[in-house]
């Protein structure tokens, strides 16, 4: 069992897309991070007012 783990566990990802990950849902696409926020663009619709964001139209 330690030469399946050893030989099968996920490579730690210096850059591209598997790099930055979606903190509520864990996604890869359609990651938002300025101002720090980490979520993709569809949690962060759920969550934006809860933020402190404004929906102005």
């Amino acid at each position: 069992m330690e030469k399946f783990l050893k030989h099968n566990k996920p490579k730690e990802r210096k850059t591209g897309i598997a790099r930055k990950k979606c903190e509520r849902c864990g996604r890869f696409g359609a990651h938002i991070k300025s101002y720090g926020i980490n979520l993709c663009r569809q949690c962060f619709r759920e969550v934006a007012v809860e933020i402190g964001f404004k929906k102005y139209s």
